[in-house]
């Protein structure tokens, strides 16, 4: 588990899980650059504290009240397999197959504990494989579609859904924005990932 903590700022407990390990992260092809931030739980926190930062200062983005008022949050991000990522799939969305990313939103309209130093958000779970693939066919790095998916993922963690077109684009428009927010992007997106998660109970 990761803090990324400062007197100014979002803190941000990131639990960061590789299951299995190490296969699910990287391969033989990867440059070592990579493998390291793929593998690092800073830097995964500290994107996800800008992207918080970014959302709790725009109001034309959905932020809930909790999420709004809170200072401090904590959530789970799980980089797997298709076959761990094919079983929740079939388990909590009864589709029998892999997909890219799944969210487990814990935020429900029952107000935060009060003697809870951070609010739980939820889990994320990427399917390394399947962003791989994704990456290939969209013309980008693996980390940029990794970063696509966790922020797509992350979104839902906040209450985001995208039943229809409008709301989709609107979504994707948020996640282009988060990105550019982060000062890393590598790629261009040339298309919408599977990322349709719906926002289920946490496990």
């Amino acid at each position: 588990m990761t803090t990324t903590n400062d007197a100014s700022v979002t803190t941000i407990e990131l639990d960061l899980a590789f299951d299995p390990a190490p296969t699910a992260v990287g391969d033989s092809s990867d440059s070592a650059a990579l493998q390291s931030r793929l593998n690092d739980p800073d830097g995964w926190a500290d994107e996800l504290r800008q992207w918080l930062q970014a959302i709790q200062n725009q109001q034309a983005m959905t932020c809930p009240a909790p999420v709004q008022d809170a200072g401090a949050f904590s959530l789970g991000l799980q980089l797997t397999d298709d076959a761990t990522i094919a079983e929740l799939n079939g388990t909590w969305r009864q589709k029998d197959q892999p997909t890219d990313v799944l969210s487990f939103a814990a935020l429900d309209d029952a107000p935060p504990l009060t003697d809870d130093p951070c609010l739980e958000l939820g889990d994320i779970i990427v399917s390394v494989p399947t962003a791989r693939r994704q990456a290939i066919e969209h013309g980008h790095d693996l980390l940029w579609e990794l970063r696509w998916l966790v922020s797509h993922g992350f979104l839902h963690l906040l209450g985001w859904d995208h039943p229809d077109d409008e709301s989709l684009a609107a979504m994707v428009r948020c996640q282009e924005q988060l990105l550019d927010n982060s000062g890393r992007v590598q790629g261009t997106v040339e298309g919408v990932c599977d990322a349709t998660a719906e926002s289920t109970a946490a496990l």
